[in-house]
């Protein structure tokens, strides 16, 4: 074969070669946590390190915006991290939780650093009140369980195991030491995700940025007299396949004084409801890319961990894919009222 015609064959296949060589790295690199990119560990964290302080050393940036969590107390229309009294913004409430203890406290919640505090302060917690109730609300919560048993765990009573939990939410909620790789701490997520057939070690990491959420961020219920923590996602997550649940098991929080209906109160299933065909779910969207934005610290890019309602910082949080942000807001702004309306007017026929 001629020799020039040889030479632009051997640099193509070679270019060829190289571009699916940086093809790949770049996929590498993409699916590595942000957090690890060449960044040496000064010091070595333990397993399930309880104190995020200590993580801080490694991950200042992180640790310096969860801090914030603290004192990021802003309000939005319907929601924020201001501790308002909702049973005086909505008196409708007392009536309608009336049995319950939502009756007597149902304030907005705060920020993470504040998780232990404010569930020691409500109104709602008294001496029958189980362990159960600190499972969301404490970074030393995974050692408790590998040391305890989840079992074991949500039956002590709430006074006594709170001598064991000394930190609010922080890193050992979310990440292995070590990998800082996202993971699912509480054994009831994880129960109820095996118990769809779901194996969350084979989740990628966009996924992860949701599903670590959901540690938290979900329904549950006081299962039988040991009050174990259970997800209703048997059946899955969708809200019909939830109220089949409850309807099977005839599981209820409480009887109405009034009318003697049996209620079941839902907590925060944020995540079933993102999951459920939301528009942002749907093209690939995760939790944290709107309510832990990524920022930067000169040229380091980071995910915040100031965690807060998308509305209070609209341009960093929606400006990353949206170019009109106004017009975004405004869209917010008209749905939420749409759906606020619905509300007061269903709780007003009742």
């Amino acid at each position: 074969m001629n020799r020039s015609k040889i030479t632009p064959i051997v640099l193509s296949v070679i270019i060829v070669i190289l571009a699916a060589a940086v093809v790949l790295l770049l996929i590498f690199m993409k699916n590595q946590p942000i957090e690890t990119r060449g960044v040496p560990a000064l010091i070595e964290i333990a397993a399930m390190e309880p104190d995020s302080e200590k993580w801080g050393v490694n991950f200042p940036n992180q640790y310096s915006t969860l801090l914030k969590t603290e004192t990021n107390n802003t309000g939005t229309v319907y929601g924020g991290s201001d501790p308002v009294q909702k049973l005086e913004v909505d008196p409708r409430l007392v009536t309608l939780f009336a049995g319950y203890a939502f009756s007597k406290d149902y304030k907005e919640d705060r920020g993470h650093m504040n998780s232990v505090t404010d569930v020691r302060a409500t109104l709602r917690v008294n001496d029958k009140t189980p362990g159960t109730c600190y499972s969301c609300k404490s970074a030393s919560n995974p050692t408790l369980w590998a040391e305890m048993g989840m079992a074991a765990y949500d039956k002590t009573p709430f006074n006594e195991l709170g001598a064991r939990i000394e930190e609010p939410i922080g890193c050992a909620n979310c990440h292995e030491a070590g990998t800082m790789r996202l993971i699912v701490t509480n054994p009831a997520l994880e129960e109820a995700l095996e118990a769809q057939g779901k194996n969350w070690t084979t989740f990628t990491r966009q996924e992860m940025r949701s599903v670590v959420c959901a540690n938290c961020h979900v329904e549950y219920y006081f299962k039988g007299d040991g009050k174990y923590l259970t997800f209703p996602w048997a059946g899955g997550t969708s809200i019909e396949a939830i109220e089949n649940y409850y309807n099977e098991s005839g599981f209820v929080d409480w009887t109405h004084p009034d009318s003697g209906a049996e209620m079941i109160k839902m907590q925060h299933p944020d995540y079933e409801m993102f999951t459920a065909g939301s528009t942002h779910f749907n093209a690939g969207v995760a939790c944290a890319d709107c309510h832990m934005p990524y920022t930067r610290d000169g040229s380091v890019k980071f995910s915040t961990h100031d965690v807060h309602s998308p509305l209070t910082n609209p341009a960093q949080a929606c400006g990353a894919c949206h170019t009109d942000v106004d017009y975004v807001v405004g869209r917010v702004s008209t749905i939420q009222d749409q759906v606020a309306a619905t509300m007061y007017a269903a709780e007003d026929a009742i």
